[in-house]
């Protein structure tokens, strides 16, 4: 890969990252609720599930990736289910101070989980990879040393974007600090990852 079709791929992952989507706000969800911390976990999913679709599209599989509807309405619907149920839990959790929650532990592998189905059922993201990015890219000429850079080029990316919005939603926590407060502040995000649920799932 030469450095312009490194910029233009970094570029474009940045476009992608910083769209506003079910990635990016279940990521300050769980960072407004839980921390920033339990948010890396959800952030390593989502990214996961990009570079599992930059391996297909590489490969040449887009129209597997495409051919699986049925496959990908299933995982939009149990992924939705459980953001949903995430968002119940968060809405329904005790409010507890901020000083006392950063203590608390989350179940990494759920939030892992939950931004690896979000990334697997986002039409955005199928379309980007799919689509979007052999447009400008010569993927099945990649070397070996060219698909490593490309992974990487996407895991730091959006990572980096992803932890900035978590740090920023995490930042926002020190302002609740009365029960009251923490309540609302959980209904708040719990509404948002329902929200972002029911759109996963219902979005065709």
């Amino acid at each position: 890969m030469s450095l312009l079709s490194i910029f233009s791929l970094a570029i474009a992952l940045f476009v992608l990252g910083v769209t506003p989507g079910p990635g990016m706000f279940a990521t300050i969800s769980r960072s407004l609720a839980s921390g920033f911390v339990p948010s890396l976990g959800v952030i390593a999913g989502i990214v996961t599930g990009d570079i599992i679709f930059l391996v297909f599209a590489i490969l040449g599989l887009s129209a597997i990736s495409q051919a699986m509807g049925n496959f990908f309405m299933v995982v939009k619907i149990i992924g939705g289910a459980y953001l949903i149920f995430l968002g119940v839990k968060i809405w329904s959790s005790k409010p507890v101070p901020v000083q006392q929650a950063n203590g608390k532990k989350d179940t990494k592998y759920g939030n892992y989980f939950s931004g690896l189905v979000i990334t697997l059922s986002n039409p955005k993201v199928i379309l980007f990879y799919c689509g979007f990015l052999p447009a400008f890219m010569d993927l099945p000429s990649l070397s070996s040393v060219d698909i490593f850079i490309a992974t990487t080029t996407v895991a730091i990316v959006l990572s980096s974007v992803l932890m900035f919005y978590a740090y920023l939603a995490n930042r926002a926590r020190v302002f609740f600090s009365s029960t009251r407060s923490v309540r609302r502040m959980n209904r708040t995000a719990g509404g948002v990852m329902i929200a972002t649920g029911v759109a996963i799932a219902a979005k065709s």
